[in-house]
C-alpha cells in the first residue's frame, strides 16, 4: 500500500462495463511528510476521493478485484482510503 495525493482525474467516455460508475484518478505517491516520492499512477476510486486528497492506494490486483466484486476485472491499483492525518512518532 502506498500513500499518495490525488492530482487529477481521467475522463473516459467508453470503458469496460466493470469500470462504469467508478472514477479514475491520477495519484502522485508521497512520503509521510507529503513530498513527492515516485512516479504518477492511475487508480480506480472506490472511496469518493477528490483532487488534493491524501489517499491510501492498494497496488495489488487480486485485492482490487475482490473490492469491486469481479474476479476478472482489469484492476491493478485502487484507492481504498482517504487519509485525515499522518503521525510519525507522535508528531502530526
Amino acid at each position: 500500500m502506498i500513500l499518495g495525493r490525488v492530482i487529477g482525474s481521467v475522463v473516459s467516455t467508453v470503458k469496460l462495463d466493470v469500470l462504469v460508475g467508478y472514477k479514475l484518478l491520477m495519484v502522485q505517491p508521497v512520503d509521510p511528510q507529503g513530498k513527492d516520492a515516485g512516479s504518477l499512477t492511475l487508480a480506480l476510486d472506490v472511496v469518493q476521493a477528490g483532487i488534493g486528497d491524501t489517499v491510501l492506494v492498494l497496488e495489488e490486483g487480486n485485492s482490487g478485484r475482490m473490492i469491486v466484486g469481479n474476479p476478472m476485472a482489469p484492476i491493478r491499483t485502487i484507492i481504498v482510503g482517504i487519509v485525515d492525518e499522518v503521525n510519525i512518532g507522535g508528531e502530526g
